[in-house]
């Protein structure tokens, strides 16, 4: 009663109820619109109507992006309106689109930082650890949340992690963002906000967030150290992959 009482407003709109039931299905239409915003920025001089033609893996790769966050709205939608059944099996889907984004994701990768450097000289090679960072991130916890898919509270925590880290490349095409860190400073907010609604619901932070947030900084401190001070290794390495 204290709770509900501290949680809800003048109009009697409970927060923590609202926060419970509607929180992931809500982060997942945000999702769509971080998507949309980023890339509808670049979408028409860089795929629609590029002026050097782009390779075609860019176009595998982002119809698999789409599908991927019609997905996971699909499947917040589902577990919202308690059909787990199809979400299991739209689950399956989830999977194998899930694979195939990690695979496509370092082709496009490769194959865009050849198509950089070929075009424009100033591209650095080493670039290649941002990328490939951010689909070790998404492949490790996609593996966790498949691990855990019987365990809804883990699952569902950390496939709203492993997408929230797909964003970089639509943060990065903000037009407010003029600095990399802040495409990853984008990523880490909206998974922030799981950590505030579990402070709201629950009165504590669920262990996910606890290991996963910080092994997701970490991670691309270490990405974006990697590619402003290369080491001599990674320079060989990312020189060799786009020779």
């Amino acid at each position: 009663m204290a709770i509900q009482d501290a949680t809800a407003n003048s109009n009697g709109i409970n927060v923590v109820r609202l926060l419970d039931r509607w929180f992931y299905f809500g982060m997942s239409l945000i999702i769509a619109i971080i998507v949309a915003y980023g890339f509808g920025h670049t979408v028409e001089s860089n795929l629609v109507h590029p002026a050097i033609p782009r390779p075609p893996v860019l176009y595998v790769h982002a119809t698999l992006f789409v599908i991927w966050v019609g997905i996971f709205i699909a499947q917040s939608a589902l577990v919202r309106s308690r059909n787990i059944g199809w979400h299991r099996r739209l689950g399956l889907s989830a999977a194998f689109f899930g694979v195939l984004m990690i695979g496509s994701g370092v082709a496009v990768a490769i194959a865009m930082r050849k198509f950089d450097i070929a075009h424009f000289p100033r591209s650095k090679p080493e670039f290649l650890i941002i990328p490939f960072y951010d689909m070790v991130a998404f492949a490790i916890l996609l593996g966790l949340a498949i691990h855990w898919r019987r365990k809804p509270e883990i699952h569902r925590r950390l496939m709203f992690v492993a997408t929230c880290g797909l964003l970089v490349a639509a943060f990065t095409r903000f037009p407010q963002a003029h600095a990399f860190w802040q495409a990853y400073a984008g990523v880490d907010l909206l998974i922030s906000f799981g950590i505030v609604r579990d402070l709201i619901v629950l009165r504590r932070v669920h262990p996910v967030y606890l290991y996963a947030l910080p092994a997701v900084v970490a991670g691309q401190a270490i990405a974006i150290g990697l590619y402003l001070h290369p080491p001599s290794w990674w320079s060989a390495i990312s020189r060799a992959l786009v020779a």
